[in-house]
């Protein structure tokens, strides 16, 4: 290995993320002769191959994933590096990849325009996906940073909670049971559910909370692949969601929907800001840690009330009052 220079680093992990040679001499600005000649070398360097050929591109084998983590790590490295130096020389600038799980893209630009006034020399990129892709791009260290519902388990990480984030189950204004008070589960699980796709936080917190009702998930509802899609059909009458309450603050104000109220909600999540425990932190990114950790929850959306007919009828019951919802 102590032959394999950072020129044939960056080569196979230009392979790696593009997937063919043609394509990473591009990215390169090599020729493909040329950059299949460092292949060959650094294969050659290690005795084993670390791409296979098919007919959709150059597959990693074994030896190539592991290369190409060890090759990743050491790009971040340095430009870790770079920015210490600055920050030695006074210079308080970096760049940063945030990313976001699908849910919190109604709140992360707020907090990146915050972050961007204290910090106006830090460059940032926000690259959102759903949970699934948000915890690849931090397998592969393509994120500095990430938000999201709930730290991954099979991945060596930090994580801190910033906010709170509940989760709700809402309707068409015109469905029979907008208005309702104390709905039960067993009730609600009557209706057909329009959902999240598996492995989402959202989808998870649904599943553990119905799961109890006998039979409810043999058909759990109708997936759909964004919250946006899902708000659409149940304001079309086609079902009702269980939903973060973050995504709906405009339409429950506009009254486009109705959150219900039923026994046992809103969930209570948290808000994380997650990091590789392997990744250097810099200024820059210590700077981002610490203002998510005293200031990420102001930039929640605050809903002053979520059952409006609840908070309309709290004095018919003794006792009663309205369920309300504010960041932790």
């Amino acid at each position: 290995m102590k032959n394999v220079t950072l020129r044939q680093l960056g080569t196979i992990s230009a392979i790696a993320r593009t997937g063919k040679i043609i394509n990473a001499a591009k990215a390169l600005g090599l020729t493909g002769p040329a950059v299949t000649l460092q292949l060959q070398q650094v294969e050659q360097e290690l005795r084993i191959k670390l791409f296979e050929r098919a007919s959709d591109g150059m597959r990693p084998t074994d030896a190539g994933l592991a290369f190409i983590e060890a090759a990743q790590a050491i790009e971040e490295r340095l430009r870790a590096l770079g920015e210490e130096i600055d920050a030695v020389k006074g210079v308080r600038r970096g760049r940063l990849v945030v990313g976001a799980v699908s849910t919190a893209k109604y709140f992360t630009p707020q907090i990146i325009s915050g972050f961007r006034k204290l910090y106006p020399d830090v460059e940032l990129k926000l690259v959102v996906g759903n949970r699934a892709e948000t915890i690849g791009k931090l397998r592969e260290h393509g994120l500095d940073l990430a938000l999201m519902g709930s730290p991954p388990a099979d991945l060596p990480v930090e994580a801190r909670v910033f906010g709170d984030h509940p989760l709700v189950i809402v309707a068409s204004p015109d469905h029979p049971l907008a208005g309702l008070r104390d709905i039960s589960k067993a009730r609600v699980a009557e209706e057909h559910f329009i959902i999240r796709e598996p492995g989402s936080g959202t989808r998870t917190s649904y599943e553990r909370f119905l799961g109890e009702i006998p039979g409810r998930m043999d058909d759990p509802g109708t997936e759909m692949d964004s919250n946006e899609t899902i708000k659409q059909a149940v304001m079309a009458g086609l079902g009702i969601a269980f939903i973060s309450a973050h995504t709906i603050a405009f339409e429950v104000a506009a009254g486009r929907l109705a959150a219900l109220d039923v026994a046992g909600l809103p969930i209570r999540r948290q808000w994380y800001w997650v990091t590789r425990r392997d990744r250097v932190v810099t200024p820059a990114l210590a700077a981002l840690q610490d203002f998510l950790s005293k200031k990420g929850a102001t930039f929640l959306p605050v809903l002053a009330s979520l059952y409006p007919s609840a908070s309309s009828n709290a004095g018919s019951r003794p006792g009663s009052s309205p369920k309300r919802i504010s960041p932790g």
